[in-house]
């Protein structure tokens, strides 16, 4: 999640605005203190523009999923 952060330009504060998630809890998901909810990995794929199976690890394409019209 960092890289793909950090690849976008966003900091830990923009990823809060995007997200509606605590800068600091965002922190703790980010290092892996805590882990992600459904909820919480659906907005953060659709904050960085990625799939919730790229965050989870069960691919190495950042690419999206086609969305829904």
């Amino acid at each position: 999640m960092k890289k793909l952060r950090k690849e976008r330009g966003y900091t830990q504060i923009k990823m809060q605005m995007l997200t509606g998630i605590d800068q600091s809890r965002y922190s703790k998901l980010e290092t892996g203190k805590r882990n992600l909810t459904f909820e919480q990995c659906r907005q953060i794929a659709l904050a960085l523009n990625t799939s919730m199976d790229y965050l989870a690890g069960l691919t190495d394409d950042p690419k999206p999923y086609p969305r829904k019209k």
